[in-house]
């Protein structure tokens, strides 16, 4: 069990490579604390989606190390007990479309968790309410809105009791009326002290959640400071000019 002054994250000189020997992370190193908003900015390409889902394997490191909640990501042989404590809610919804809003926030629950039927469903019913969309319990991904949509991702990966979330740009999928209602449910969980990593375009949000700001660029972490600090007193010309573009 972490403490607040220990790291819940420990991402260690973290090298990964793709085809054709592009660098997509370059000796990234980055602590994350519990209950800590961490949201990570940059261009496209620089390596920001790579390392979110490093976090969990999704993707394999060629070097150095990532450790979650003292447990090694690159070494640990049951990489699916390592993911029951880390939640990931991606840009596409990955919902079921032949099971209901509620089915989908019970399987996982009834297969992984080993919950009863009962349980699970009482479960996934309160975080449907949670994340304001109670009434669409019977309906089918397919008679939602893309933020409905979201919502109900997002209360699936609630309901396996994550101690960690991570998003990755999770309303670039949306229209923009439907962004909102999706980070209004993440502003929520960050009062509540969820440990959040978020790779987001959405300014907003980091002005109003994030307790930290990181820039990527190149597959290396140009700058990394508090909110208003990176947005209001950059240090890095790298950083002046991004913020120029988006603000």
């Amino acid at each position: 069990m972490k403490t607040a002054n220990e790291p819940i994250i420990q991402i260690r000189n973290v090298y990964k490579y793709f085809k054709n020997d592009i660098q997509a992370l370059r000796g990234v190193s980055l602590d994350i604390f519990p209950g800590e908003v961490v949201m990570i900015i940059g261009p496209s390409g620089s390596g920001k989606s790579t390392l979110l889902r490093s976090i969990n394997r999704l993707e394999k490191i060629d070097d150095g190390d990532i450790i979650v909640d003292g447990l090694s990501v690159t070494h640990h042989e049951d990489i699916n007990a390592l993911r029951l404590e880390v939640g990931m809610v991606f840009q596409q919804f990955n919902l079921f479309p032949h099971l209901s809003v509620l089915e989908n926030v019970v399987l996982a629950q009834r297969i992984v968790r080993k919950r009863s039927a009962e349980e699970a469903e009482t479960k996934a019913l309160a975080l449907l309410d949670k994340v304001g969309i109670y009434e669409k319990a019977s309906a089918y991904p397919l008679q939602l809105s893309g933020g409905q949509q979201q919502r109900v991702a997002i209360a699936r990966a609630l309901a396996m009791d994550p101690k960690i979330m991570l998003f990755d740009e999770p309303t670039s999928a949306l229209d923009p009326e439907m962004i909102q209602e999706v980070l209004e449910v993440m502003v929520q969980m960050a009062k509540e002290g969820m440990t959040m990593v978020v790779v987001s375009h959405e300014m907003g949000f980091a002005r109003s959640a994030a307790d930290r700001c990181v820039l990527m660029d190149s597959g290396r972490i140009v700058e990394e400071a508090p909110r208003d600090e990176l947005f209001t007193n950059p240090k890095e010309e790298r950083t002046k000019q991004f913020l120029s573009k988006i603000l």
